[in-house]
């Protein structure tokens, strides 16, 4: 028997949503604050997985000015009807307290997408969309209950038609459902689907930590009453202990393949060192079978396993794609994000063909704007990390670096700088809960710099060198916890990337990065 290993996207890959368009899979996750916004990916088999591009990639859709940590984009429905592709999320804080729903559309899921069609008196977060088989399309969510909540973050699903040529709600807001469990608070994440002669409600409950459930019910007509499920919840890991390997499972989706299988993505965690999970939730694959007109999840055991027997499909693999990046390309790969909207010209990859330059800009890493910063999202438990650096500072102000990334609040930088007489040093820097402190520091004469950092587990070890492969050492055994949700706060996963900042000073300096190599151990 064949199988595959999960989790089928790594790191910070969460709130998976999915749709089959004939023998075409795609998948799209949330993004919070970085940019682009919401990564959609293709498969052919629903195990190899290749990003395509990015919903919202223009400054015209995704404004994230201002965006607090852990806030902007949150849970994307992806939905394929008559020839468009329809992406429905959540825009939260783009006003302090707000929060937006909005959906874009798209004839090809590589893009262009549309610009941002904002609903009106939708409130709520976690929208999805249901093509019903008279051709009427409607709008699930979740809303505090219109009669008020019975207990702390008490929620329900509601349904509203959506009109696809005004692109507004009308009608009734109808309520369907507030859940299997109880007083199991948040219950969010609605998806329809109609099998057999039933409608069926997916969600999840328990709120998107350790807790987290996925249930379900149904009902002979749309709009109720629902019949929930006896065996709920039909998927959870929270009896599993915190000590088991794939924890706060739940947020799922349903697809059925073209040979007749059906298969739930969902998000779940990999803690390590602890209950510490640095990458964030990730997707993860299961098989779901039908009993009694309800769905099983892997039916026998429950559970989302490492290894699981492959879906019924041919395999389907994509070219690797390369350790390591030499920035020769005319446009960074799909993997790196920006920190909130990119504003300014500050990154380039055609005035120094062949390496990647930061413009120095005012804002820094340590705070809630749009620093000079590209990354990447941490995929493996343990991993070395490397690049090198030309850099000159000019000020003490002036820093250029490799930055471990949780949040504003929660990072490590190897970074080359001034010290206080102006002699260039590399240096390695915790910031731990807005608090800032200097782990080590070496002189250094030069202005090109390798930089290089291996993780094993929560142990971190930060190297440098004037010359390949000359590595010194500069600290070792750091403690890698404080890049987890679990430390940091928020939603988030762990990022590694390479920045420039003025600290607060205008200029015109600069930073160039030859390459940048991650390797999972």
């Amino acid at each position: 028997m064949e199988t595959f290993r999960n989790p089928i996207l790594a790191g910070f890959y969460p709130d998976p949503s999915i749709c089959r368009v004939r023998e075409d899979y795609y998948m799209v996750t949330s993004t919070f604050e970085y940019f682009p916004g919401v990564p959609i990916f293709h498969s052919k088999d629903l195990v190899h997985w290749r990003q395509i591009g990015h919903v919202l990639d223009r400054p015209s859709q995704l404004n994230l000015d201002g965006i607090p940590a852990s806030r902007g984009i949150y849970a994307p429905t992806l939905r394929y009807h008559e020839g468009v592709f329809y992406m429905i999320t959540t825009l939260t804080e783009r006003v302090p307290g707000g929060r937006e729903n909005f959906f874009v559309t798209a004839t090809d899921p590589a893009g262009p997408w549309s610009d941002p069609y904002w609903l009106d008196d939708a409130p709520g977060i976690d929208p999805s969309l249901f093509f019903d088989d008279d051709g009427k399309v409607y709008y699930t969510g979740n809303r505090v209950p219109p009669s008020g909540q019975q207990y702390l973050k008490h929620m329900e699903i509601w349904l509203q038609e959506l009109d696809l040529e005004t692109k507004q709600l009308v009608g009734p807001k109808l309520s369907l459902w507030d859940g299997a469990l109880k007083q199991a608070h948040a219950q969010e994440a609605p998806h329809l689907y109609k099998v057999g002669g039933y409608y069926y409600l997916l969600i999840a409950e328990g709120g998107t930590g350790f807790t987290h459930a996925v249930t379900i019910a149904r009902s002979e007509s749309l709009t109720g009453p629902y019949e929930v499920c006896k065996r709920n919840p039909i998927l959870t890991h929270r009896h599993l202990g915190k000590q088991h390997g794939i924890t706060n499972v739940g947020h799922a989706d349903l697809v059925r393949t073209q040979t007749g299988e059906w298969w739930m993505v969902c998000l779940a965690s990999r803690p390590y060192g602890g209950y510490y999970r640095n990458m964030g939730r990730e997707t993860f694959l299961v098989s779901v079978d039908w009993e009694d007109d309800w769905p099983l999840v892997n039916p026998g055991k429950g559970i989302i396993e490492w290894e699981m027997p492959k879906p019924n499909l041919p395999e389907a693999r994509w070219p690797a794609l390369p350790a390591c990046d030499h920035f020769d390309a005319p446009a960074l790969e799909h993997r790196w994000n920006f920190i909130r909207t990119p504003r300014g010209e500050f990154c380039s990859l055609s005035e120094r063909p062949g390496y990647l330059r930061l413009r120095l800009k005012s804002e820094s890493i340590s705070e809630v704007g749009n620093p000079s910063f590209v990354g990447r999202r941490q995929q493996d438990i343990s991993y070395a990390v490397r690049t090198k650096l030309e850099f000159a500072p000019g000020t003490i102000k002036e820093r250029a670096g490799l930055v471990l990334l949780q949040n504003h609040n929660f990072q490590y930088r190897l970074e080359c700088g001034l010290d206080d007489e102006s002699q260039r040093e590399v240096r390695l820097v915790s910031r731990i809960a807005g608090e800032e402190m200097v782990l080590a520091r070496r002189s250094i004469d030069t202005s090109q710099l390798y930089l290089r950092v291996e993780a094993i587990g929560q142990s971190l070890r930060f190297d440098y060198a004037a010359e390949a492969e000359q590595w010194q050492h500069l600290a070792e055994d750091i403690d890698g916890t404080i890049l987890s949700t679990d430390t940091a706060g928020g939603f988030t996963g762990a990022y590694i990337g390479l920045f420039a900042s003025s600290n607060g000073e205008s200029g015109v300096n600069h930073a160039d990065f030859d390459y940048f190599e991650y390797i999972g151990l």
